[in-house]
């Protein structure tokens, strides 16, 4: 396993594992670093040892994974938030105005995407759906552990809820599936054996979810509200060729690898 081949990797993660199975903060560990563990933490540990050896996402094992230097609650039920997905929550505030705008999040997952623009737009207007009602469920408890009440979550498979209903939003954001079936095989088994399926796979191309996304934000969208997402790997040119005329200032950011990473179009 690659892990073992990176020993400070290695041992950082047991230490984490450590903690988690002793119940320890990293201050308490760090006072008395020597004090032995029950036997029931130790077993405990043994175990979430053999778990991640066996390919178990670190977060999965601990609960908890840091997004926009936020701690949130995760689950199986939900994707491990990324640090290139930050790239997305950038753009939104860099084009927000601070006020009171309305802003969708479309698969929210963890919300970590929703919490962080709540916690940094506080007078915002935020929405966030999922097809998961397990995703909801942890969704819903990151919003209430970070205080941000102003977020509505719904169950709904993209724009279903609000379909009929003349909501608008300034800001329609998401973190959609965008894997093609010929790279589902070759995904590190890290993520292609544990992390949600439906939350990763969109069709034989990877653009099914980026197609129906493009196709209907703008009847959501104010005119002059921007769309925002995240793509994968080589896909920019193909999702930009996805936009018509009533989209303008279609514009791609990079992540700190130097991949285009997130598409912003603006509704004309």
């Amino acid at each position: 396993m690659a892990l073992l081949q990176d020993r400070p990797q290695a041992l950082l993660e047991a230490k984490v594992l450590l903690l988690q199975a002793a119940a320890l903060t990293e201050e308490r560990y760090l006072a008395a670093p020597n004090n032995p563990c029950s036997p029931k933490a130790e077993a405990y540990f043994r175990r979430l040892v053999e778990k991640r050896l066996g390919g178990a996402p670190l977060a999965y094992l601990t609960g908890m994974k840091e997004f926009w230097s936020i701690p949130f609650k995760v689950t199986p039920s939900v994707l491990v938030p990324r640090p290139e997905t930050e790239v997305l929550v950038e753009k939104v505030l860099e084009l927000s105005t601070r006020e009171s705008e309305s802003i969708l999040d479309l698969g929210t997952g963890s919300g970590c995407i929703a919490v962080a623009l709540a916690k940094e737009l506080p007078r915002a207007h935020i929405q966030a759906v999922d097809i998961s009602e397990r995703a909801l469920r942890v969704a819903r408890r990151n919003a209430l552990l970070h205080k941000t009440r102003h977020v509505q979550f719904h169950r709904s498979d993209l724009f279903s809820v609000f379909r009929g209903t003349g909501v608008r939003f300034d800001f329609i954001v998401s973190n959609p599936p965008y894997i093609s079936r010929d790279e589902w095989a070759g995904l590190p088994p890290e993520v292609r054996d544990f992390e949600p399926r439906r939350a990763l796979l969109s069709g034989e191309s990877g653009l099914e979810m980026i197609e129906r996304l493009v196709r209907r934000a703008g009847t959501f969208l104010s005119p002059g509200g921007y769309l925002i997402f995240e793509i994968g790997d080589g896909q920019r040119d193909r999702v930009l060729a996805l936009f018509g005329k009533r989209w303008t200032e279609i514009e791609t950011a990079w992540d700190m690898a130097g991949k285009p990473r997130v598409i912003t179009a603006r509704r004309a």
